[in-house]
Formats: C-alpha cells, sequence, structure tokens
C-alpha cells in the first residue's frame, strides 16, 4: 500500500499579527504595558504630529485605548492625543516592534518594503527579531535570522556601542543592525 502524495508546503498567512497578539496578552497578564513601534507612511492613520523619522511608538494598553481591535490586517483603536480623542488604524505589516514600557522585553519585525509591484504594495520578511533588554536602560534589537549578512564596503570593525547613562531611565528601542 502506497501512501497518499505529500502536498507542497504552502507559505501559510502572517505571524505577525499572531505574535502580537500574544505579546499583548503576555504584558496585560503580568500587568505591563504593551507599546507598539509602528513605520508611518501614508498606509497608517496616527496623529502625524507625534511621528518623528517616520516612526511613532503607541500606548495599546487597554487603559490607553478604547474600541482596541488587534486583527489580522490591521490594529485600530481610539486614544487620546493631546487631550483630544483620535482614531487609530496601523496595518499589521507596518508594527516594527512590540514591547513591554516596564522591562523592554518583546519583539522586533523587519520594516516593510516596497515590493516590485509598485509604490503603495508593500511586503516584508516574516523573520522577527528577537527584542531583549542589555545591561542598561536602553534596548537593543537584534535580528534573529540565519540568513547571512550582506557585505559592507569596509572590513573595519564597527566601533563599540557607547555606555548608557548612569541614573537609570526610560527604555527607548536603538536598532541594532
Amino acid at each position: 500500500m502506497s501512501s497518499p502524495p505529500i502536498a507542497p508546503a504552502t507559505s501559510g498567512t502572517s505571524t505577525r499579527p499572531y505574535l502580537i497578539r500574544a505579546l499583548h496578552d503576555w504584558c496585560t497578564d503580568n500587568g505591563f504595558t504593551p507599546y507598539l513601534a509602528v513605520f508611518v507612511d501614508a498606509h497608517v492613520q496616527v496623529p502625524t504630529e507625534y511621528v518623528k523619522n517616520n516612526e511613532i511608538v503607541l500606548n495599546v494598553g487597554f487603559e490607553a485605548t478604547s474600541a482596541l481591535k488587534l486583527g489580522n490586517e490591521t490594529i485600530e483603536f481610539k486614544a487620546r492625543f493631546g487631550g483630544s480623542s483620535r482614531e487609530i488604524s496601523v496595518p499589521v505589516d507596518h508594527v516594527i516592534a512590540i514591547y513591554a514600557r516596564e522591562n523592554g522585553q518583546g519583539m522586533a519585525f523587519p520594516m516593510p518594503v516596497e515590493s516590485q509591484a509598485g509604490p503603495g504594495a508593500l511586503t516584508s520578511v516574516e523573520t522577527p527579531a528577537v527584542l531583549t533588554p542589555p545591561r542598561g536602560p536602553k534596548l537593543a534589537l537584534t535580528e534573529a535570522s540565519s540568513a547571512p549578512k550582506p557585505d559592507t564596503a569596509s572590513d573595519a570593525p564597527e566601533p563599540p556601542a557607547p555606555e548608557p547613562p548612569p541614573g537609570g531611565g526610560r527604555p527607548s528601542l536603538k536598532r541594532v543592525k
């Protein structure tokens, strides 16, 4: 008796929305405040006055939002900015990190990339990065990828990262490439 043919593996749906929901649940279950770092372009609906370098960090805790929907395609909610309620809509592929404000633990994702299909069509690689708190108040993003790094113009070693300022402080994201 022969076994049935094996169907080719398909890529399936993106894991990003599932990981975002899981880390949001983990944050809230542990009493942490979930923050989303978002890449901002024309597809993202956020208050532009709070956007810096095409990025914004959003508090997505239940205390800071109303009508929060962590969907497979978009994240939508209402939040107050400067005392006025605003409607927020973020495509899931524009989320570049989700982490706990209190300890910096979470996960980072690749930035959305313009596809060959033309402007406005976005694709992204589904290899998440591991977000780990270093020795100090700043966060570091490290890619969790087995792919070889592209050759750089110089083989000189990179200078060491500066030591964090003494006294601690609020965590912040720092992209390490």
